[in-house]
């Protein structure tokens, strides 16, 4: 149609394009280099990778968690053992040890036995026994506990050391049957005899 002016090679425009043309036919087309490919690896390769990789994975994570909880069920199922001195009487005395194991119900002292020498006394609550061992002798003591009256730690040392003292001479028959013992007195008597006090 007349005035729209699309006639071919008529007006400015035609001439435009024909120098544009021009100009870009002088230059010279970029020149594109190929990248370097990857070996193509096969379809059933990379699965058997990525099978591989998540395997590993899971067992890691299973480790980990196995660990974990092991942690957990040892720290849980540990002994609780509370550690604690008593000082004497208005500052007066020797200060006592005492260990208080909550898993085993024993409360265990150390006390003086003579001038350079130390004993231990086991309170066994679960058993209802007490049990004495010096390390000057080479034996062990228990006694029953009267489980509405619990002796107090110096009388409970008092009756052990005159006992002992009573035994240096006697031949008294030792404990036959440890299985009455509990495990904390099993422990520090193993190695010598244990007799009735």
């Amino acid at each position: 149609p007349p005035g729209l002016g699309l006639e071919k090679g008529t007006g400015a425009h035609g001439e435009m394009d024909e120098s544009s043309k021009e100009a870009l036919m002088e230059e010279a087309p970029p020149r594109y280099t190929e990248s370097p490919r990857l070996p193509c690896i096969p379809h059933e390769l990379k699965s058997l990778l990525l099978m591989l990789v998540l395997v590993v994975v899971a067992l890691v994570v299973v480790n980990v968690t196995f660990l974990l909880l092991g942690l957990h069920l040892s720290e849980s199922h540990a002994e609780t053992v509370l550690r604690m001195t008593i000082p004497g009487l208005n500052g007066e005395g020797t200060p006592q040890q005492l260990a208080m194991s909550k898993k085993e119900r024993t409360g265990t002292f150390s006390v003086r036995d003579g001038l350079n020498a130390s004993a231990a006394v086991v309170y066994e609550y679960s058993k209802l026994l007490v049990g004495y061992r010096s390390w000057r002798h080479r034996a062990c003591y228990i006694t029953r506990l009267d489980k509405d009256n619990f002796p107090g730690l110096d009388a409970v040392t008092e009756t052990f050391r005159r006992r002992q003292d009573e035994d240096a001479g006697d031949k008294a028959v030792p404990l036959a049957d440890r299985s009455i013992l509990g495990t904390t007195i099993n422990i520090l008597c193993s190695a010598v005899p244990v007799f009735w006090a």
